[in-house]
């Protein structure tokens, strides 16, 4: 191959047998399971970078099944988002992924610098329960409980949280090592159409573990739970900062 068809035909790895395919990347019924709680401020000031600033001690624990998503098949992830603000504008910073299919684990890292991993995170309907667990191999990290569908959530609350802006840090090692991109990505959700939101008591429980680190953001109050399923597009990243220009 030469060099130039290298350069037009690079853009994942493998070069000849890509784990994932170009966007863009719609996903339909995908469904989301939201606690917000009350963490400590200081666990949040040890995670989130600068220059992006915390609004309150506050995360919010997603479970994310998507059924049906254009380049990535069917697959489930869970994690913590982090409300912050960039430059006077409220958006949110993703801290921490879990989710069970290879394409868009290397997708989400390569392309935006979603900090994923893999692991074992599922939704399911338990007679009057929505349950999101996540096992880290056979040991359980995060277990969430739901009321079902008790009461309609705020249509237009819920489709302007999904619209604001979100940050992640991406990172990409040069080969001795050391940074070769290092850089807070912005991103958006685009073309969304809210199909149903719900609201119930909820309950979540995290618990240490090694390498899956939810537990290190603690869970002191349960806020609220959103139940909601959405078609969206994610819309690829532009660069909010960086860290490697002095």
């Amino acid at each position: 191959m030469k060099i130039e068809d290298v350069r037009k035909t690079a853009y994942s790895m493998p070069l000849t047998n890509p784990a994932f395919p170009p966007g863009p990347y719609r996903f339909f019924n995908r469904e989301y399971f939201v606690i917000t709680y009350r963490t400590d401020p200081e666990a949040l000031a040890a995670v989130v970078p600068e220059p992006l600033e915390i609004t309150d001690s506050v995360v919010k624990y997603e479970f994310i099944r998507m059924p049906d998503s254009t380049g990535f098949g069917d697959y489930t992830e869970t994690g913590q988002v982090i409300p912050v603000r960039l430059n006077g504008e409220d958006g949110a910073y993703t801290h921490a992924m879990y989710l069970d299919d290879e394409g868009p684990i290397a997708g989400g890292r390569e392309l935006w610098g979603f900090p994923k991993k893999l692991a074992r995170p599922k939704i399911e309907v338990e007679s009057d329960v929505l349950v999101g667990t996540l096992h880290y191999g056979s040991v359980l990290c995060a277990s969430a409980t739901m009321g079902y569908k008790h009461r309609p959530a705020d249509h237009d609350a819920v489709l302007k949280s999904m619209k604001a802006p979100n940050f992640i840090l991406k990172i990409i090692p040069h080969v001795d090592g050391s940074p070769r991109i290092c850089e807070l990505v912005r991103f958006n959700l685009e073309d969304i159409t809210l199909k149903e939101s719900w609201t119930g008591p909820s309950a979540l429980g995290l618990f240490p573990h090694a390498l899956c680190d939810v537990a290190k953001l603690p869970v002191r109050e349960v806020i609220s739970a959103l139940h909601f399923k959405a078609d969206l597009t994610l819309g690829l990243g532009s660069v909010a900062f960086d860290y490697m220009k002095k």
